[in-house]
Protein backbone atom coordinates (compact mmCIF):
# COMPACT_ATOMS: atom_id res chain seq x y z
CA UNK A 1 0.00 0.00 0.00
CA UNK A 2 0.70 3.80 -0.26
CA UNK A 3 0.97 6.95 1.26
CA UNK A 4 -1.14 8.51 -1.06
CA UNK A 5 -4.79 9.72 -2.08
CA UNK A 6 -5.94 10.96 -5.62
CA UNK A 7 -4.18 14.39 -6.47
CA UNK A 8 -3.13 16.43 -9.27
CA UNK A 9 0.67 15.27 -9.44
CA UNK A 10 3.35 17.65 -10.23
CA UNK A 11 4.96 15.52 -12.84
CA UNK A 12 3.54 14.59 -16.45
CA UNK A 13 1.03 16.73 -16.10
CA UNK A 14 0.73 16.82 -20.04
CA UNK A 15 0.98 13.32 -21.04
CA UNK A 16 -0.73 11.98 -24.03
CA UNK A 17 -0.39 8.65 -22.57
CA UNK A 18 -3.75 6.24 -21.69
CA UNK A 19 -4.59 7.44 -18.24
CA UNK A 20 -5.85 3.83 -17.79
CA UNK A 21 -2.76 2.58 -18.41
CA UNK A 22 -0.83 5.02 -16.53
CA UNK A 23 -2.82 3.69 -13.40
CA UNK A 24 -2.41 -0.08 -14.76
CA UNK A 25 1.21 0.91 -13.98
CA UNK A 26 0.92 2.30 -10.61
CA UNK A 27 -1.03 -0.29 -8.91
CA UNK A 28 1.14 -3.03 -10.20
CA UNK A 29 3.67 -0.91 -8.77
CA UNK A 30 2.24 -0.48 -5.45
CA UNK A 31 1.08 -4.06 -5.65
CA UNK A 32 5.07 -4.98 -5.91
CA UNK A 33 5.55 -3.32 -2.20
CA UNK A 34 4.15 -6.62 -0.50
CA UNK A 35 7.02 -8.48 -2.96
CA UNK A 36 9.91 -6.18 -2.13
CA UNK A 37 9.25 -6.42 1.67
CA UNK A 38 8.70 -10.45 1.82
CA UNK A 39 12.11 -10.70 -0.46
CA UNK A 40 14.40 -8.43 1.74
CA UNK A 41 13.36 -10.50 4.96
CA UNK A 42 13.22 -7.16 6.63
CA UNK A 43 10.69 -6.76 10.08
CA UNK A 44 7.80 -4.28 9.74
CA UNK A 45 9.40 -1.77 11.98
CA UNK A 46 12.60 -1.91 9.63
CA UNK A 47 10.68 -2.04 6.28
CA UNK A 48 8.65 1.23 7.61
CA UNK A 49 11.24 3.10 8.88
CA UNK A 50 13.98 2.78 5.87
CA UNK A 51 11.21 3.18 3.38
CA UNK A 52 10.25 6.36 4.91
CA UNK A 53 13.86 7.51 4.88
CA UNK A 54 14.47 6.64 1.50
CA UNK A 55 11.51 8.52 0.22
CA UNK A 56 12.19 11.85 2.14
CA UNK A 57 14.74 13.46 -0.70
CA UNK A 58 12.36 12.85 -3.26
CA UNK A 59 9.10 14.58 -1.24
CA UNK A 60 11.26 17.47 -0.13
CA UNK A 61 11.41 18.14 -3.65
CA UNK A 62 8.35 18.41 -4.31
CA UNK A 63 7.24 20.07 -1.13
CA UNK A 64 10.14 22.89 -2.58
CA UNK A 65 8.25 23.44 -5.81
CA UNK A 66 5.18 23.16 -4.15
CA UNK A 67 5.94 26.03 -2.03
CA UNK A 68 7.01 27.80 -5.03
CA UNK A 69 3.90 28.01 -6.55
CA UNK A 70 1.92 29.39 -3.91
CA UNK A 71 1.56 30.17 0.03
CA UNK A 72 -1.37 28.16 1.15
CA UNK A 73 -2.10 27.57 4.87
CA UNK A 74 -0.55 24.52 6.24
CA UNK A 75 -1.16 22.49 8.74
CA UNK A 76 1.24 20.47 11.49
CA UNK A 77 -1.08 18.51 13.93
CA UNK A 78 -3.17 16.58 12.07
CA UNK A 79 -0.63 15.62 9.45
CA UNK A 80 1.53 14.20 12.09
CA UNK A 81 -0.99 12.67 13.29
CA UNK A 82 -1.92 10.95 10.23
CA UNK A 83 1.44 9.70 10.03
CA UNK A 84 1.22 8.29 13.45
CA UNK A 85 -1.81 5.85 11.89
CA UNK A 86 0.53 5.43 8.20
CA UNK A 87 3.54 3.91 10.46
CA UNK A 88 1.18 1.60 12.61
CA UNK A 89 -0.26 0.45 9.24
CA UNK A 90 3.40 0.44 7.66
CA UNK A 91 4.82 -1.76 10.62
CA UNK A 92 1.80 -4.34 11.17
CA UNK A 93 1.30 -5.05 7.56
CA UNK A 94 5.08 -5.69 6.61
CA UNK A 95 4.91 -8.22 9.72
CA UNK A 96 1.69 -9.64 8.21
CA UNK A 97 3.39 -10.37 4.73
CA UNK A 98 5.73 -12.71 6.39
CA UNK A 99 2.96 -14.53 8.03
CA UNK A 100 0.13 -14.92 5.91
CA UNK A 101 2.08 -14.26 2.55
CA UNK A 102 2.13 -11.03 0.51
CA UNK A 103 -1.64 -11.92 -1.84
CA UNK A 104 -3.42 -12.37 1.24
CA UNK A 105 -1.84 -9.58 3.76
CA UNK A 106 -2.66 -6.79 1.08
CA UNK A 107 -6.24 -8.21 0.24
CA UNK A 108 -6.80 -8.00 4.14
CA UNK A 109 -5.54 -3.99 3.81
CA UNK A 110 -7.50 -3.43 1.23
CA UNK A 111 -10.57 -3.37 3.82
CA UNK A 112 -9.31 0.14 4.68
CA UNK A 113 -12.09 1.26 2.34
CA UNK A 114 -14.83 -0.55 4.59
CA UNK A 115 -13.14 0.80 7.80
CA UNK A 116 -12.76 4.67 6.86
CA UNK A 117 -16.17 5.33 6.82
CA UNK A 118 -16.29 3.29 10.71
CA UNK A 119 -13.51 5.48 11.75
CA UNK A 120 -15.01 9.08 10.19
CA UNK A 121 -18.04 7.96 12.31
CA UNK A 122 -15.79 7.28 15.59
CA UNK A 123 -13.89 10.67 15.14
CA UNK A 124 -16.09 12.62 13.60
CA UNK A 125 -19.80 11.35 14.12
CA UNK A 126 -19.89 11.58 10.18
CA UNK A 127 -23.37 8.51 9.09
CA UNK A 128 -21.77 5.79 7.46
CA UNK A 129 -23.64 4.81 4.37
CA UNK A 130 -26.50 1.67 4.24
CA UNK A 131 -23.84 -0.01 1.51
CA UNK A 132 -21.79 -0.11 4.46
CA UNK A 133 -24.21 -1.26 6.90
CA UNK A 134 -25.78 -4.10 4.76
CA UNK A 135 -21.54 -4.98 3.57
CA UNK A 136 -20.31 -5.15 6.80
CA UNK A 137 -21.30 -8.52 7.96
CA UNK A 138 -20.62 -9.84 4.66
CA UNK A 139 -17.01 -8.52 4.68
CA UNK A 140 -16.43 -10.37 8.33
CA UNK A 141 -17.31 -13.51 6.70
CA UNK A 142 -14.80 -12.82 3.91
CA UNK A 143 -11.98 -12.00 6.33
CA UNK A 144 -12.49 -15.06 8.28
CA UNK A 145 -12.14 -17.39 5.16
CA UNK A 146 -8.99 -15.34 3.94
CA UNK A 147 -7.20 -15.51 7.11
CA UNK A 148 -7.98 -18.81 8.18
CA UNK A 149 -10.10 -17.33 10.96
CA UNK A 150 -12.72 -20.51 11.26
CA UNK A 151 -10.25 -23.15 11.21
CA UNK A 152 -9.83 -23.95 7.47
CA UNK A 153 -6.58 -24.48 5.70
CA UNK A 154 -4.52 -21.59 5.29
CA UNK A 155 -1.33 -20.76 3.77
CA UNK A 156 1.51 -18.97 6.11
CA UNK A 157 3.56 -19.89 8.93
CA UNK A 158 0.97 -18.45 11.20
CA UNK A 159 -2.28 -17.47 9.02
CA UNK A 160 -4.16 -16.74 11.61
CA UNK A 161 -1.78 -13.96 13.71
CA UNK A 162 -1.50 -12.40 10.09
CA UNK A 163 -4.85 -11.91 9.41
CA UNK A 164 -5.32 -10.17 12.47
CA UNK A 165 -1.77 -7.73 11.95
CA UNK A 166 -3.16 -6.97 8.46
CA UNK A 167 -6.64 -6.07 9.83
CA UNK A 168 -4.63 -4.08 12.13
CA UNK A 169 -3.21 -2.00 9.45
CA UNK A 170 -5.85 -1.61 7.78
CA UNK A 171 -7.09 0.24 10.74
CA UNK A 172 -4.23 2.39 10.90
CA UNK A 173 -4.36 3.10 7.00
CA UNK A 174 -7.98 4.30 7.47
CA UNK A 175 -7.24 6.48 10.59
CA UNK A 176 -4.37 7.94 8.08
CA UNK A 177 -6.94 8.52 5.09
CA UNK A 178 -9.57 10.27 7.47
CA UNK A 179 -6.62 12.77 9.18
CA UNK A 180 -5.10 13.47 5.78
CA UNK A 181 -8.73 14.52 4.17
CA UNK A 182 -9.14 16.59 6.47
CA UNK A 183 -5.54 18.15 6.67
CA UNK A 184 -4.96 18.33 3.20
CA UNK A 185 -5.96 21.66 1.58
CA UNK A 186 -5.45 22.74 -2.01
CA UNK A 187 -1.75 24.04 -2.45
CA UNK A 188 -0.33 21.83 0.78
CA UNK A 189 -0.90 18.11 -0.51
CA UNK A 190 3.26 17.88 -0.21
CA UNK A 191 3.54 19.19 2.79
CA UNK A 192 0.94 17.11 4.37
CA UNK A 193 2.60 14.22 2.83
CA UNK A 194 6.49 14.99 3.63
CA UNK A 195 4.99 15.71 7.38
CA UNK A 196 2.94 12.29 7.64
CA UNK A 197 6.28 10.69 6.18
CA UNK A 198 8.33 11.77 8.90
CA UNK A 199 6.10 10.96 11.94
CA UNK A 200 5.29 7.42 10.06
CA UNK A 201 9.42 7.20 10.33
CA UNK A 202 9.43 8.04 14.12
CA UNK A 203 6.36 5.87 14.80
CA UNK A 204 7.89 2.59 13.14
CA UNK A 205 11.43 3.60 15.11
CA UNK A 206 8.59 3.95 18.41
CA UNK A 207 7.61 0.61 17.72
CA UNK A 208 10.68 -1.06 16.64
CA UNK A 209 12.89 -0.23 19.49
CA UNK A 210 11.03 -1.57 22.55
CA UNK A 211 10.44 -4.36 20.56
CA UNK A 212 13.87 -4.73 19.19
CA UNK A 213 12.01 -5.20 15.87
CA UNK A 214 14.33 -2.51 14.01
CA UNK A 215 17.27 -2.90 12.33
CA UNK A 216 19.34 0.45 11.86
CA UNK A 217 22.37 -1.64 9.73
CA UNK A 218 21.00 -4.04 7.52
CA UNK A 219 22.77 -5.40 4.84
CA UNK A 220 23.66 -3.97 1.47
CA UNK A 221 21.31 -6.48 -0.16
CA UNK A 222 18.45 -5.72 1.91
CA UNK A 223 18.76 -1.87 1.41
CA UNK A 224 18.43 -2.50 -2.21
CA UNK A 225 15.33 -4.07 -1.70
CA UNK A 226 13.90 -1.09 0.58
CA UNK A 227 14.74 1.09 -1.99
CA UNK A 228 12.95 -0.23 -4.63
CA UNK A 229 10.32 -0.61 -2.06
CA UNK A 230 10.73 2.98 -1.72
CA UNK A 231 10.91 4.42 -5.47
CA UNK A 232 9.32 1.77 -7.06
CA UNK A 233 6.73 0.90 -4.93
CA UNK A 234 5.64 4.32 -2.75
CA UNK A 235 6.89 7.04 -4.95
CA UNK A 236 6.71 5.73 -8.39
CA UNK A 237 3.24 4.30 -7.85
CA UNK A 238 2.17 7.38 -6.58
CA UNK A 239 3.33 9.86 -9.10
CA UNK A 240 1.64 7.37 -12.21
CA UNK A 241 -1.74 6.86 -9.90
CA UNK A 242 -2.13 10.77 -9.08
CA UNK A 243 -1.19 11.83 -12.29
CA UNK A 244 -3.71 9.43 -13.84
CA UNK A 245 -6.97 9.35 -11.65
CA UNK A 246 -7.79 13.15 -12.14
CA UNK A 247 -8.43 11.92 -15.97
CA UNK A 248 -10.32 8.89 -15.81
CA UNK A 249 -13.92 8.50 -14.05
CA UNK A 250 -14.58 7.27 -10.78
CA UNK A 251 -15.62 4.46 -11.91
CA UNK A 252 -12.61 3.34 -13.91
CA UNK A 253 -10.62 4.91 -11.09
CA UNK A 254 -11.32 2.53 -8.78
CA UNK A 255 -11.78 -0.16 -10.54
CA UNK A 256 -7.96 0.37 -11.51
CA UNK A 257 -6.98 0.58 -7.76
CA UNK A 258 -8.69 -2.85 -7.38
CA UNK A 259 -5.61 -4.35 -9.08
CA UNK A 260 -3.37 -3.55 -6.68
CA UNK A 261 -4.69 -6.85 -4.43
CA UNK A 262 -5.52 -8.59 -7.16
CA UNK A 263 -1.90 -7.74 -8.41
CA UNK A 264 -0.14 -8.87 -5.07
CA UNK A 265 -2.36 -12.27 -5.12
CA UNK A 266 -0.88 -13.01 -8.86
CA UNK A 267 2.86 -11.63 -7.96
CA UNK A 268 2.58 -13.77 -4.52
CA UNK A 269 1.67 -16.83 -6.64
CA UNK A 270 4.14 -16.46 -9.48
CA UNK A 271 7.21 -14.66 -8.06
CA UNK A 272 7.36 -15.74 -4.24
CA UNK A 273 5.27 -19.46 -4.92
CA UNK A 274 2.84 -18.28 -2.22
CA UNK A 275 -0.22 -20.93 -2.43
CA UNK A 276 -3.04 -19.49 -0.78
CA UNK A 277 -5.71 -22.87 -0.31
CA UNK A 278 -9.22 -22.57 -1.85
CA UNK A 279 -11.09 -20.74 1.08
CA UNK A 280 -8.69 -18.01 1.07
CA UNK A 281 -9.06 -17.17 -2.36
CA UNK A 282 -12.86 -17.33 -1.71
CA UNK A 283 -12.60 -15.42 1.24
CA UNK A 284 -10.52 -12.59 -0.76
CA UNK A 285 -13.43 -12.35 -3.98
CA UNK A 286 -15.61 -11.72 -0.90
CA UNK A 287 -13.22 -8.90 0.25
CA UNK A 288 -12.86 -7.56 -2.73
CA UNK A 289 -16.22 -7.78 -3.75
CA UNK A 290 -17.64 -5.75 -0.42
CA UNK A 291 -14.75 -3.09 -1.23
CA UNK A 292 -15.95 -2.43 -4.81
CA UNK A 293 -19.59 -2.56 -3.43
CA UNK A 294 -18.59 0.37 -0.81
CA UNK A 295 -16.33 1.95 -2.87
CA UNK A 296 -19.32 2.20 -5.95
CA UNK A 297 -21.34 3.71 -2.91
CA UNK A 298 -19.04 6.24 -1.68
CA UNK A 299 -18.61 7.35 -5.18
CA UNK A 300 -22.03 8.48 -6.34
Amino acid sequence: MTTTEARPAPVLPGTRVNPALLAMAGSLCIALSSVFIKVSGASGSTSAFWRCLFSLPVLGVLVWWERRRGTARRRLLLPVLAGVGLGVDFVLWGDAIALVGAGIATVLLSVQVVIVPAVAYLLFRERPSNRFVWAAPVLLGGIVLAGGLAGTPAFGPDPVLGAVLALGAGVGFAAYLVLMRRSTGPGARDHTLFLATVSAGVTAVAIGVPTDRLDLSPRWSVLGWLVALALIGQIAGWLLISTALPRLSSATGATMMLLQPVGAILMGVVLLHERPSAPQLVGCLVVLGVVAFVSAGSRR
